[in-house]
């Protein structure tokens, strides 16, 4: 594979207006956005570890197809380590842990990972792409996580058990993958930094897929793998085309917040395709979080 104009063109975006990030960015939580619902759909025909590595495997194949054909140049040693780091984060972690989880809860209760991750993103960017927000935005910030948290907390949630843990693994792996993958895509691209992650994640999940299968033959109805391609085609891959490039343009620590919103859009979806319960604590949390989300993504950077 070689390099092309396509790569220069979207690293150049990184010199783009902020808006144009944020714009990116909501495109992509909206994809996100009915990652919890489906899951909650799939895994009622599909086994956790099919729909983990399944999804993985299909955004491979894709991925190395698009790579193949637009001969996108190969990534050096060090980025080849950094790209292992999202696909551990956002290929495997993530997916893994969402899905066992949500064999045991409902998609309001998964609600909990949209709600602190972006908070947990934020971190992993300072810590990793030395970005330094201003106290207006921890603060922003800390009270958009707060009242995130109290937002699913209304949807009933009772003390911590297994599920909540493999969410908070799961949130960790996120901002992870997320925080390296912003700063890789600068690099090599937003679109190729997700598709070289998902090439290196591919040989294993398409060997986990293989054991599910034969573990446990799939038997699910059209809904339920309707549910599972929507997984692997635009949760997988190309939600993350549109997240990555929110990220590389950035500022990080911004657009990272956008996903505050995330759970009052997965909470809305949860109430059309599983029917689960509307109340009106679930409008006025979702009211808090969209305000906080806003007083964190108009905060700015010093100097």
């Amino acid at each position: 594979m070689t390099d092309n104009s396509s790569a220069t063109a979207i690293r150049d975006t990184a010199l783009s207006s902020p808006r144009s990030g944020l714009a990116w960015g909501l495109l992509g939580v909206t994809a996100f956005s009915f990652t919890v619902p489906l899951t909650r759909v799939a895994v009622g025909g599909l086994s956790p570890l099919f729909i983990g590595a399944g999804r993985g495997a299909v955004a491979g194949l894709m991925a190395f197809a698009a790579l193949l054909l637009t001969r996108q140049r190969l990534p050096n040693r060090g980025q080849w380590a950094r790209a292992a780091v999202v696909a551990a984060g956002v290929v495997v972690g993530f997916p893994f842990l969402t899905s066992y989880a949500l064999t045991s809860t409902p998609a309001s209760h998964g609600a909990v990972v949209i709600g602190v991750l972006p908070a947990a993103t934020a971190v992993m960017a300072v810590v990793r792409g030395h970005e330094r927000p201003p106290r207006t935005f921890w603060i922003a910030a800390g009270l958009g996580a707060l009242a995130t948290v109290a937002f699913a907390a209304l949807q009933g949630l009772g003390g911590l058990h297994l599920a909540d843990l493999l969410l908070f693994g799961a949130v960790v792996a996120a901002a992870v993958g997320y925080a390296e993958g912003g700063l890789l895509a600068r690099e090599l691209g937003a679109w190729q930094t997700v598709s070289w992650a998902l090439v290196l994640a591919a040989p294993v999940m398409v060997v986990l897929t293989a054991i599910s299968i034969a573990e446990q033959p799939p038997s699910a109805t059209p809904a339920q793998w309707a549910a599972f391609a929507y997984l692997a085609l635009v949760s997988q891959y190309l939600g993350f085309l549109a997240w990555y490039r929110g990220l590389a343009i950035g500022p990080m620590t911004q657009v990272s917040q956008i996903q505050l919103v995330q759970p009052v859009m997965t909470i809305g979806w949860a109430v059309l395709i599983l029917a689960e319960p509307l109340t009106l604590p679930t409008l006025l949390g979702g009211l808090a979080v969209i305000t906080f989300a806003a007083l964190s993504v108009r905060s700015r950077r010093p100097g």
